[in-house]
């Protein structure tokens, strides 16, 4: 390669030539390989005492990184699957080393190798009816802040968009009248819109009216006028969160995240009889066979086929002992 297969020289190439222009990839993919490798370097610096200018690639090697991944889950409480994201960053990084720089090839190689970690996948989280209405009672309307958070709260529960999709949207996004739907661009650059109902237009369209703006404007922007973070709108969740847990005592055994929203509409369309198929498209998944974690959850659906079965006539076999000497045995 042209340029000097320095650490420095690679992650700035990785970053420019690999991602941006060759893959052109997404600034959330973009900005999650960014903080990887802000965490990696960061920690690199810490147990090895040298500054990431001048680090190498063979200090990136599998027992740094193993060492890494273990302070991931320990000490900064990651999940296996948080892990497992930036685990796979750093595959790709070695894998364009590998191509660019041969001579780096067998730390790649045993980089490459590192396996993700197997986790358990627990049941997803949902809220209730009598949750969401609990959520969406909780801002306070007399408050400039608490009409964009009712609407925002609306429009999650009603729609299901990501939480990147909910702040990533302009106000010429909605579309009120006849039809009214949103636009949103969701993972690999897929645009899709999403109908509206009644009440939600009216919201939408009394908070398009106070919030002004030109059409390329954050449709929900902080009092500064720039688009909500992510972590921005998990406070602001968490906030409405702790007045709705007053109202709403269930809500404090859940851990409500703005992805739990989208679980909601999810199980809401299932529930009200939306296949799989229509879900998935809904939710802008790649596939329907990604919807099925909601039919694993649906409770109910699981209690209707059980209803629709009828007990089996079996005979309750008479208890006998077992034999002594089977139980001796057993017993050394």
């Amino acid at each position: 390669m042209s340029i000097a297969a320095t650490l420095p020289a690679l992650v700035q190439s990785f970053f420019m030539d690999r991602l941006m222009q060759q893959r052109q990839a997404s600034p959330h993919t973009i900005a999650s390989y960014r903080d990887t490798f802000r965490l990696l370097l960061q920690y690199a610096q810490q147990r090895l005492g040298k500054s990431p200018t001048s680090l190498t690639v063979p200090d990136l090697d599998t027992p740094l990184l193993g060492a890494f991944l273990e302070h991931l889950e320990r000490d900064r409480k990651n999940s296996a699957r948080s892990r497992n994201v930036r685990l796979a960053a750093i595959h790709s990084f070695f894998g364009y080393v590998a191509l660019h720089a041969p001579e780096h090839s067998a730390v790649a190689q045993r980089v490459l190798a590192m396996p993700s970690k197997r986790y358990s996948r627990c049941p997803i989280a949902f809220l209730s009816a009598v949750e969401v209405d609990a959520l969406l009672a909780a801002p306070d309307l007399a408050t400039w802040s608490g009409r964009r958070d009712r609407a925002l709260l609306m429009l999650a529960v009603q729609t299901g968009l990501r939480a990147a999709e909910l702040t990533g949207l302009h106000c010429e996004d909605i579309v009120l009248g006849a039809g009214a739907h949103v636009r949103c661009e969701g993972k690999g650059r897929k645009r899709r819109c999403t109908p509206l109902r009644k009440d939600t237009v009216r919201v939408l369209r009394d908070w398009l009216r106070e919030r002004g703006g030109q059409p390329s404007d954050p449709l929900f922007p902080t009092t500064r006028g720039t688009a909500l973070s992510h972590d921005a709108l998990q406070d602001l969740l968490n906030k409405h969160l702790a007045v709705a847990r007053r109202r709403c005592p269930s809500l404090a055994r859940k851990r409500v995240t703005p992805h739990v929203l989208r679980h909601t509409l999810a199980m809401d369309l299932l529930h009200h009889g939306a296949g799989q198929t229509v879900i998935a498209l809904w939710l802008g998944h790649e596939s329907p066979e990604t919807t099925a974690i909601y039919l694993h959850a649906d409770m109910q659906l699981k209690e209707r086929a059980l209803a629709a079965t009828t007990a089996k006539k079996t005979s309750v076999p008479r208890f006998r002992p077992r034999d002594r000497l089977l139980d001796f045995l057993k017993g050394l």
